[in-house]
């Protein structure tokens, strides 16, 4: 690149749209891990026992997941019924007034009902945002874009833990719907993707079809494909880090393993990777490459974090450090998937595509428990793992590449 050519790289990267993307992701993680790192404070103020924590925790976590669910569908269809902005407004100002709630939470049916409706407003923030993101730049920057903006979004879960550390619980939630509101003003300025514009003057044209995903075989076949490729990256969130405290006790670690530090060490290597993928896949020329190596990557700490006989818990958070960064083409995943479908169906794709993903750790927890009766932690955790990786190499490796792909084109019906 010359100069001239890499001033006005930076003149996209620094737009306003993906600025207001990116701290829009900071505010969802935010939100988005922050029930994970309170469950055990806030349900404790609560008044629960123990073993009401384990089982209310888990309950409330998968209707958090199951709002993620039934969001990514709603605001999909909006993204691309009423436009990418509309969803990004939208979407905030649902999961802020539904955080400010869980401050002031006195009770566990409520505390689901919240954290639901949290979960149906967090569900609209990434898809809109890297759609946007998407059809704003030059093809040959979207890679980089995106994953700017996953990567400084990615922060908010560090943001997350520290706040908890510093204030108590229910201050947290306050804190992340302040955050929230403050972004709505930030939105102001932010033009609608010219894309979506042109494609909104076909009045004749279906828009946000989330069952055209279903009726046709190639479709189909590609959405399958693309929620497989981020299996592995909530295999680790989920599991690994997730239940970093059984797996320490399954090592012989003596020290205290922290979930929410593990969590919080993996977000901090994801935000890295995913910095790192963007320009890994730029000069690789290749989403698809640039994701099978970070795969492997992440594969081979899979390993050594079960198998390599950690002895301390630092030797722990290490591993979550580089798992994280192993799973950092998370961005470049939902990228993938919205750069296969057309303007149409694309905020659709980008926004059901990764909280379908996100809604598979009620499955793998299920699985996970079902078999730790049976093996060891470890073993269960390896079986998992080997399915999960297994799918993900599958589908990376056989999806369509969509590196400088042009995107101005609609889905047929």
């Amino acid at each position: 690149m010359t100069v001239k050519e890499n001033k006005k790289a930076w003149q996209y990267l620094l737009s306003a749209p993906v600025i207001v993307a990116a701290l829009g992701y900071f505010v969802d993680i935010y939100d988005l891990l922050l029930f994970g790192i309170v469950r055990i404070p806030s349900l404790t103020d609560l008044g629960l026992n123990e073993a009401e924590i384990s089982i209310e925790g888990a309950s409330i976590l998968n209707w958090q997941m199951s709002g993620l669910l039934l969001g990514g569908i709603l605001w999909g269809v909006l993204g691309d019924k009423k436009g990418r902005l509309s969803v990004l407004f939208g979407s905030i100002i649902t999961y802020s007034i539904a955080n400010f709630a869980c401050g002031f939470v006195q009770d566990v049916t409520v505390y689901k009902i919240l954290r639901f409706v949290a979960g149906i407003g967090l569900a609209g923030e990434l898809g809109a945002g890297i759609t946007l993101v998407s059809e704003s730049l030059p093809k040959k920057l979207r890679g980089i874009g995106t994953s700017v903006v996953a990567g400084v979004g990615l922060l908010g879960a560090v943001a997350a833990y520290f706040t908890v550390e510093l204030f108590s619980w229910r201050y947290a939630y306050f804190a992340g719907g302040g955050l929230g509101i403050l972004l709505l003003f930030l939105r102001i300025g932010v033009f609608e993707s010219g894309m979506f514009k042109n494609m909104a003057e076909k009045g004749d044209l279906k828009k946000g079809d989330f069952l055209s995903f279903f009726t046709n075989a190639r479709r189909l076949k590609l959405y399958v494909k693309c929620i497989g490729i981020g299996l592995p990256t909530w295999y680790v969130i989920g599991i690994l880090a997730t239940f970093s405290n059984e797996f320490g006790l399954a090592l012989g670690i003596t020290e205290e393993v922290k979930p929410g530090l593990a969590v919080m060490w993996c977000y901090i290597g994801l935000a890295a990777g995913d910095l790192l993928s963007g320009v890994f896949s730029y000069y690789l020329s290749s989403r698809k490459k640039a994701v099978a190596i970070m795969m492997l990557f992440t594969l081979l700490g899979t390993i050594v974090y079960l198998y390599a006989g950690i002895q301390t818990a630092k030797g722990l958070y290490m591993m979550c450090l580089w798992l994280g960064f192993g799973i950092g083409y998370w961005a470049m995943f939902v990228t993938i998937g919205a750069e296969q479908f057309g303007t149409n169906v694309r905020a659709t794709a980008a926004t059901t595509i990764p909280n379908m993903v996100r809604g598979t750790v009620i499955l793998m927890t299920t699985f996970y428990a079902y078999l730790k009766p049976h093996v060891l932690e470890l073993d269960a955790a390896a079986l998992l793992g080997l399915i999960c990786f297994g799918i993900g190499f599958y589908c990376i490796l056989t999806v369509p590449e969509t590196h400088d792909k042009d995107l101005d084109f609609t889905e047929p019906e």
